[in-house]
């Protein structure tokens, strides 16, 4: 996982960037956040060079930067650290991730396609016309999540949890939801259509989707539910 070295601002318990040596190589010695690095386009620009030169890269503290038409195609994250960044038109494919952390990060305008992020966390994130389409995101925590005119449509979610997101005009379409949580969300225009709902767990106060009851063949029970 990446290192907790803490922010030496007086006072600021935030974890400290990860530092690229004058050889280019990530070093263990994190000094300070991203809000009081001295120099933030040079931290930002050396992180940057630094994933564009590795396809495998292991316990990276990149919180609270900004990632704009960078390409992360066939990248491997491993242990790293996106708290609090914003993606902004990052159009990939093949993007792979294990044990990371986007937490109450911003993803706006993306496309990450057949993406390959397992025992990753997205809680408190938000998705903002953001595809995931294609995608293997198997034991992912989404809970808290805002997600606005995106789509997992043709993806894996087994085993995930999306507990208390807000999901609007999102689509799940021909997803494999088998085991995954949907306690307590709030969800305006979300499809699950050719989804495996029956084995999902949802909040029984919802629809009869959310039962597996198939309100179209079993009239009987549509009535029942709605009462």
């Amino acid at each position: 996982m990446f290192r907790t070295n803490i922010c030496r601002h007086p006072g600021c318990m935030k974890i400290a960037l990860s530092k690229i040596d004058e050889n280019g190589n990530l070093t263990e010695q994190g000094e300070y956040c991203f809000k009081h690095i001295p120099d933030q386009n040079k931290a930002t620009a050396e992180i940057y060079d630094y994933i564009k030169k590795h396809d495998k890269i292991v316990s990276l503290n990149a919180a609270g930067l900004t990632f704009t038409d960078i390409d992360l195609t066939n990248k491997r994250f491993y242990g790293c650290c996106f708290q609090h960044c914003f993606f902004r038109g990052i159009h990939s494919t093949g993007f792979r991730s294990r044990m990371s952390s986007f937490d109450f990060a911003i993803f706006s305008d993306c496309n990450l396609i057949k993406s390959n992020m397992q025992f990753t966390s997205f809680a408190g994130a938000k998705f903002i016309h953001v595809l995931f389409t294609g995608s293997d995101m198997i034991q992912d925590n989404f809970c808290g999540l805002s997600s606005f005119q995106s789509s997992f449509d043709d993806s894996d979610l087994y085993n995930s949890r999306f507990i208390r997101a807000d999901l609007v005009d999102t689509s799940f379409r021909n997803c494999n939801v088998k085991k995954t949580i949907f306690y307590d969300i709030n969800q305006k225009n979300v499809s699950f259509k050719l989804s495996n709902t029956n084995e999902a767990v949802f909040d029984e106060k919802g629809s009869a989707l959310f039962t597996g009851v198939d309100e179209n063949r079993n009239p009987e029970k549509k009535q029942e539910a709605k009462q």
